[in-house]
């Protein structure tokens, strides 16, 4: 079974059933579920989530971008204050960045007083980092490939029959 078109597939749509799956990969529900569960197991698949438009839910909900500079350990490199990081709740994305800073952080929290604190009490005093720059996102217009913002345009040309 041709793995890598399954994880494109719930890449795209987590939702999609088993029989579905079977269906698009041309493959048997048993040979899905066997390899997800495969996926799974190695880590491959790390988890299912949902994308949501927290502007129209109307609930409290603020997203900043934090770069840190920080100092590499010598044993470690970036790893071990990178794992500092990213076990703190209120860090949702972490990667690790060529460019000024070495850490791009995706932090959500309920205000705005509730990040800056997160990253004035939390964050910045971690030995380790030497810097952080703080933007908060003001608006979503796409996330995880999903549009959020943007009204369907209409279709305003004619029908061509032959």
């Amino acid at each position: 079974m041709n793995g890598i078109m399954l994880l494109h597939c719930l890449e795209n749509d987590a939702r999609r059933s088993v029989t579905d799956l079977a269906d698009i990969l041309g493959e048997t529900e048993k040979e899905v579920q066997n390899t997800i569960r495969y996926l799974e197991d190695n880590k491959i698949i790390v988890g299912y989530h949902t994308v949501i438009n927290w502007d129209r839910a109307n609930n409290d909900h603020v997203d900043a971008i934090i770069e840190v500079s920080a100092k590499p350990e010598r044993s470690s490199g970036y790893d071990k204050i990178a794992e500092r990081i990213a076990r703190f709740p209120e860090v949702s994305d972490m990667y690790l960045m060529s460019g000024k800073s070495e850490f791009f952080v995706s932090v959500s929290g309920r205000t705005m007083r509730e990040v800056s604190d997160f990253v004035g009490q939390k964050l910045a005093p971690l030995e380790g980092v030497q810097a952080t720059v703080t933007c908060f996102v003001l608006k979503k217009y796409k996330s995880n490939g999903v549009i959020l913002e943007f009204e369907q345009e209409e279709d305003d040309r004619q029908l061509v029959t032959p």
